[in-house]
């Protein structure tokens, strides 16, 4: 049961991950296209440019994992107050967490990252597993370092026979406290992001502008071999402008 329990979470993540590689794949194709046409004029360059292609993937990958490690953050530090919460209610550790996985469907909706992990947890219970592998496991999934390390602190306290209510405040004011400066700080960083986007687009805005004013101002770079040079080099500072950009404002804690 444990084995189709794994297979279920890897089969719903797999499927995520499918569908954003699709969209991942599109919409880079797309850039292509329209860096081809903007800097080269050619269809041609389309060939030229493909491996772009593997970059802007691998960097949306980079992207969407990001967020999904903020997104389960902060719902689990949701999850581990219910949790604290039901704790101090007097219910038994395994019902704490059933009881959390309720309270999550109300404050995120039955679809949500850290209900699907919270059902899997209270599947696994009801077929006796151990709850400190169901929590490792979770850790593995989620590739989370708040998760991994309350699995840690959970099963060290298990095996020492502490107090588990009292190890279990502490931790979700841990994880509270972290949670809400990363928050803080994504706040902080929001404008400075949309900034770094504007920044992006702005260079296109300058060419289109001084193209509508004075047409064929910039024929003389298209289609011959000082000019396909010129507008390489400029599209490979652009590329990389663009990446010192995201690794500035891309903080993470």
């Amino acid at each position: 049961m444990s084995e189709s329990l794994k297979q279920r979470a890897y089969l719903a993540n797999k499927k995520g991950i499918g569908l954003e590689n699709l969209k991942s794949i599109v919409e880079g194709a797309v850039l292509i296209f329209a860096l081809a046409i903007f800097f080269y004029r050619s269809l041609w360059a389309v060939i030229f440019l493909s491996p772009l292609l593997l970059l802007y993937v691998r960097e949306k990958k980079k992207s969407a994992a990001s967020r999904k490690k903020r997104e389960i953050q902060m719902q689990f530090k949701d999850a581990i107050l219910s949790v604290s919460a039901n704790q101090k209610a007097g219910y038994s550790m395994e019902n704490s967490f059933r009881q959390a996985y309720a309270d999550m469907i109300l404050l995120y909706g039955k679809n949500s990252p850290i209900c699907r992990e919270l059902y899997i947890i209270g599947t696994g219970l009801g077929n006796n597993m151990i709850l400190e592998k169901l929590l490792y496991d979770f850790a593995k999934r989620s590739q989370t370092e708040d998760v991994l390390e309350f699995a840690q602190v959970f099963a060290a306290a298990k095996r020492s026979g502490g107090n588990m209510t009292e190890i279990i405040e502490r931790s979700a004011a841990i994880i509270t406290e972290k949670a809400e400066t990363e928050k803080e700080i994504q706040v902080l960083l929001a404008a400075r992001q949309m900034e770094q986007k504007i920044m992006n687009v702005i260079p296109f805005g300058i060419v289109l502008y001084i193209q509508a004013a004075s047409k064929g101002f910039f024929n003389v770079l298209y289609h011959n071999l000082p000019g396909i040079i010129i507008m390489t080099a400029c599209l490979a500072a652009y590329i990389t402008a663009v990446m010192i950009s995201r690794k500035i404002v891309n903080i993470e804690i």
